[in-house]
């Protein structure tokens, strides 16, 4: 969230170690989302309904500028039965906010009316209209429909669950959901969580699934009358889309009332062992955030780096322009002296009529695409794009490449489509080599 000239990030952390335990939500702060200051602990277990964890939450901005956290704890030791807390700052005159603190009423939300008591958590940040707050509760029913529950307060404190879910689908468990609304007329402003009336306006729902371990989303219609969700596309939790195809997991947005803009955070399960994660000191890191908004067709999400993140960029920029490169051939781009690079590139082909036509059984699934179209298999337009942690005589490289399709028959384009890969190739090591390209246009 972003208080008092500061951008707030908190995060589950253990304390004790680079190891999964002793879970706390730990607080850093930043001007530019780019260089951060960790702070003091913001909240750690401490009152019975939190006792045995303080796990995700969101954090939500009332309507007189207070902040209020909302939290998953647990309170008891045999089983893992989640309630849901509420904390407020301890001082608001603190733009720092470094002290929370806790009412007496908590747990303010319990799993009453038949719900899992095992799998009811991570309540999102709230909305508010027609004079009452909205949030949502990410949740198992039966053995494998995920649910987001809606729960409806008129003074933050005593909430009442919604009958029927917004949404659900049998995908299994969705932890850390999302609610937010984007523009439907291709401008890249981000709106308020609370703006849900406008005809311009669609709704984008998040969930974490829990058997998958990614992030998937719909685009669709959010009634507030109802406190119902539909999405566009019929078929949208089946066939879903994600917001990263890589190491992707428990993500948030907030709205940046400077920029006007939405952002969204994501956490990247590194794949190394905890041996090796206590040699290094840390397990698991935040992606760079992000700007996303509404694609003009409606269809789905556009993602870019924060504009801020350019401030890393170095003096001296190596640039190759107006290069033509045949098939079969590349160009080497010399002068980089660095492990990472920030890469803006563009690519000009002469026509599009070569287009191989895409696979329909394919056409939902772009994981599966670039593993059966991967960068040593020829297309007709593609695949074209980049080489990047490439030795010498290229015995190692890591291809980040694109390849142009014709529309396939069951999407309703006639637009050509555009699949982006990431396509490690490794022969000497023993695990792959991870790419850090960051910015492709």
């Amino acid at each position: 969230m972003y208080y008092k000239g500061w951008y707030h990030f908190f995060y589950q952390y253990n304390p004790k170690g680079a190891v999964w335990g002793n879970i706390v939500w730990a607080h850093s702060v930043s001007r530019d989302l780019i260089n951060w200051v960790a702070l003091e602990t913001a909240i750690q277990p401490s009152i019975k309904s939190d006792k045995y964890g303080c796990w995700s939450g969101s954090a939500t901005i009332l309507r007189d500028g207070t902040p209020a956290i909302m939290y998953t704890g647990i309170d008891r030791a045999d089983i893992n039965y989640e309630v849901q807390n509420i904390a407020f700052p301890k001082n608001k005159s603190d733009p720092l906010l470094r002290e929370w603190v806790k009412p007496k009423s908590n747990p303010i939300i319990v799993p009453e009316g038949g719900i899992n008591a095992t799998q009811f958590r991570d309540p999102t940040t709230a909305w508010y209209a027609d004079g009452h707050w909205r949030l949502l509760i990410g949740a198992l029913s039966g053995a494998s429909r995920g649910v987001a529950y809606v729960y409806r307060s008129r003074d933050f404190m005593r909430w009442t669950r919604v009958r029927k879910p917004l949404h659900s689908a049998p995908t299994g468990m969705w932890e850390c959901p999302d609610l937010y609304p984007v523009t439907v007329d291709g401008r890249q402003n981000g709106l308020d969580t609370s703006v849900t009336s406008s005809p311009k306006v669609k709704h984008v729902l998040k969930n974490s699934l829990d058997l998958r371990r990614y992030d998937y989303y719909t685009v669709g219609t959010y009634n507030r009358k109802t406190e119902r969700y539909v999405p566009d596309n019929p078929t949208g939790d089946e066939h879903h889309l994600r917001y990263d195809y890589g190491n992707f997991y428990a993500s948030k947005t907030f709205y940046d009332p400077v920029k006007r803009r939405r952002i969204l955070w994501g956490w990247a399960n590194e794949s190394d062992t905890a041996v090796d994660d206590v040699a290094k000191g840390w397990a698991g890191i935040q992606a760079i955030p992000r700007k996303v908004w509404l694609d003009p067709s409606g269809r789905q999400l556009m993602q870019w780096p924060v504009e801020e993140l350019e401030a890393l960029r170095g003096k001296k920029p190596v640039s190759l322009r107006d290069g033509v490169v045949k098939r079969g051939e590349h160009v080497e781009v010399t002068g980089l002296r660095s492990s990472q690079a920030d890469v803006e590139v563009s690519f000009e082909v002469p026509s599009l009529e070569g287009a191989e036509a895409l696979d329909p059984a394919l056409a939902n699934d772009a994981q599966k695409l670039c593993s059966v179209k991967g960068a040593d298999v020829e297309g007709g337009v593609g695949p074209f794009g980049l080489w990047v942690l490439a030795s010498a005589k290229l015995e190692e490289k890591t291809a980040v490449f694109f390849r142009v399709f014709k529309a396939a028959r069951n999407i309703n384009s006639t637009k050509p489509v555009v699949l982006m890969c990431s396509d490690p190739q490794v022969i000497f090591e023993p695990e792959p080599l991870q790419a850090d390209v960051r910015r492709l246009c």
